[in-house]
């Protein structure tokens, strides 16, 4: 499956969850799912519940399924809590630090950053969006980009308050990663033990 390209905020509304990577919209005038009965209660099956924490962390990443399930294995691979590893392998995405360093209003608007050669990894162009960062990795825009309207916006008022283990050089216009980040500073609520769950008798 591909990535998702058409109404974002239809889709938060239908996981009842504002998604900071996918937009900067807000549910909060429809916070129910979209369609003629979105208004009426259906409970949801186990597969249900499990379907919508994966779709969560799918959507705002901005991930196809075969690349969720590629960091699934990775993260199953090795020792310690598989979701714990999955988050953190999520959060550590080049297009992600991107978005979270305050350079771009949404993860998606990142990845366009990333894919488009305006963005420097350690001094050299990053093309690849799902380049894993490592501690005392820093990122800066090349000069044309900075002076584009949308990352002079998202600078002005980024979109998330900056995590812990991103260092923010205000004079510089760079980002540098103190340490890894983890799980727990994803910046929305998600179950993981479902999303493990559910790919357990999937892969």
């Amino acid at each position: 499956m591909s990535r998702y390209t058409g109404p974002r905020l239809r889709i938060m509304r239908a996981l009842g969850i504002e998604l900071p990577g996918l937009s900067r919209k807000t549910i909060e005038n429809r916070p129910h799912p979209p369609g003629q009965h979105g208004l009426k209660q259906k409970r949801k099956s186990e597969f249900g519940n499990q379907l919508i924490e994966k779709q969560k962390l799918r959507y705002n990443y901005g991930l196809s399924e075969r690349q969720m399930r590629r960091t699934m294995a990775e993260a199953r691979a090795g020792k310690g809590n598989t979701g714990e590893k999955m988050l953190a392998l999520l959060e550590r995405r080049l297009d992600n630090f991107v978005f979270r360093a305050g350079f771009a209003p949404t993860l998606i608007s990142a990845r366009q950053l990333v894919g488009h050669r305006h963005v420097k990894l350690n001094g050299r162009i990053a093309t690849i969006a799902s380049i894993r960062i490592k501690a005392g990795d820093e990122i800066t825009l090349i000069d044309k980009a900075l002076a584009m309207p949308v990352v002079i916006d998202a600078l002005a008022h980024p979109p998330l308050a900056r995590p812990e283990w991103i260092v923010f050089n205000e004079t510089a216009r760079s980002a540098k990663v103190s340490r890894l980040p983890m799980a727990d500073e994803v910046p929305f609520p998600v179950a993981i033990q479902q999303v493990v769950e559910y790919y357990t008798q999937r892969l």
